[in-house]
């Protein structure tokens, strides 16, 4: 991965090595061993707002492919994208592209091609998710019509670990799918139905598909360019052609409603280990969690607050579960509007949430922050903002015996920082004196 900081996952319980690559520079392949069997190629630029994406997968695959021949590896599995119809998205003809590009190679690679795969921490999912939580009614656009072949996260699991070694499997391509075909309207009604919600869906065939993006952008999750690009691909059918490889490998396949519920029961018990939401979206960590870590001193403003708890594990429970749907626990009406704000200038605003109701990692998202260190034991919390600002901004929580002392940082960039900073000023008063109050608060 291309930083091991934002990995969050006990590697020393699971005799787990992480080696931090960047398949866009060829230098840092020289961080990999060549010792292994099997190799898994997972890689996409779908979400990227810089650049041409379609030409970086291409010279991601290209590095991948030179690199992997100098191994002893044995074959490829790749994770690609169902593509049978005649004229294909850019996203889709960019996953056809990658494995011409791997299969050009003398390691063997077999191709699993997936259409919606339905898991928590899935994108597809989670806009599925988010369309059908927070609107009763829907205006849609045509592509709603489009028909696919949605698949368990699990079944995607299964192929991936029995092709493993399979030489019958070397050298080949397989569709693999649910056993549903439904429209994407059908898909959105049956979650609905799932969850016990009614909701209306009204086609109307005159959203455009710059209009049918800023739907997407506005109302779930997704950034614009991964908005823009799933738009693009929804219009495409991705229907399986038939094969025998789940029989072949014994695998049993999940309806889709059986997958929605399986979904839940990971959400509802914290156990979601990954999300999309997570992946780096823009060029501001570009650099590494790393060099944030150390808040800046000089040439900030900061606004410094500290208060007497009464019960510091209370606080300390608190200040894990702030954001999402526990909100900011003052003023959560001006976070909103500042995420709204963020949104209209391209910003991830407030949509992202939290991937945990009560755990936090570093390299998680939440809300417009990011995590950089989330040390319990330390009693320390330290976020960076990734929304869009004249300059870099950093929020602090730590618990010193009883004493709660809150930080915001902000390092301005040039007149318009400072600007900024102090249009903003009476707002910070309000809201983080406001903010740390709640959070010292015993509830009664």
């Amino acid at each position: 991965m291309r930083d091991k900081d934002r990995l969050n996952i006990p590697t020393e319980q699971h005799n787990i090595k992480v080696i931090e690559v960047d398949f866009l520079d060829k230098e840092t392949l020289k961080n990999l061993p060549t010792d292994f069997d099997v190799a898994y190629y997972l890689i996409h630029s779908m979400a990227t707002q810089t650049g041409d994406f379609q030409r970086m997968e291409i010279e991601c695959a290209t590095n991948f492919k030179n690199f992997i021949e100098l191994t002893k590896a044995q074959q490829i599995i790749y994770l690609s994208g169902i593509s049978n119809s005649n004229q294909l998205s850019k996203h889709l003809d960019s996953r056809k592209n990658v494995e011409k590009v791997l299969a050009s190679g003398s390691i063997p690679i077999t191709t699993l091609r997936a259409g919606i795969i339905v898991g928590s921490g899935s994108a597809s999912f989670e806009i599925i998710r988010d369309l059908v939580e927070k609107l009763p009614i829907m205006v849609t656009p045509k592509w709603l019509k489009t028909k696919c072949q949605p698949i368990a996260i699990r079944n995607v699991i299964e192929f991936m670990v029995g092709v493993v070694l399979n030489a019958e499997t070397y050298h080949k391509s397989y569709d693999i799918g649910g056993p549903d075909v439904l429209t994407y309207k059908e898909m959105l009604l049956q979650y609905a139905a799932e969850r016990k919600l009614t909701r209306h869906i009204y086609i109307v065939p005159v959203m455009t598909p710059r209009l049918s993006s800023y739907w997407l952008y506005f109302v779930t999750s997704t950034s614009y360019n991964l908005a823009k690009n799933l738009v693009d691909s929804m219009k495409v059918e991705v229907i399986c052609k038939p094969n025998r490889l789940a029989e072949q490998l014994g695998i049993s396949l999940i309806n889709y409603r059986t997958a929605i519920q399986l979904a839940f029961q990971k959400i509802e018990s914290n156990h979601v280990i990954s999300s999309w939401k997570d992946a780096q979206t823009s060029t501001i960590l570009s650099g590494g969690l790393s060099r944030l870590l150390e808040v800046p001193a000089y040439g900030c403003f900061k606004d410094v607050r500290s208060v007497t708890l009464g019960n510091s594990d209370t606080s300390l429970n608190k200040i894990w579960s702030i954001g999402g749907q526990s909100g900011w626990y003052y003023g959560n009406w001006l976070w909103k509007i500042r995420g709204f704000m963020d949104q209209l200038v391209g910003g991830v605003g407030m949509r992202r949430g939290r991937k945990s109701k009560t755990d936090l990692s570093a390299g998680d998202t939440l809300d417009f922050w990011r995590v950089l260190i989330a040390d319990k034991k330390q009693k320390r919390l330290l976020l960076y903002a990734e929304m869009k600002l004249p300059g870099e901004a950093w929020l602090e929580f730590k618990i010193e015996g009883q004493t709660l002392i809150q930080t915001a940082t902000f390092r301005p960039l040039g007149i318009s920082g400072r600007l900024y900073w102090y249009a903003v000023l009476p707002f910070h008063a309000f809201i983080f004196k406001g903010l740390i109050e709640q959070i010292a608060k015993l509830e009664k």
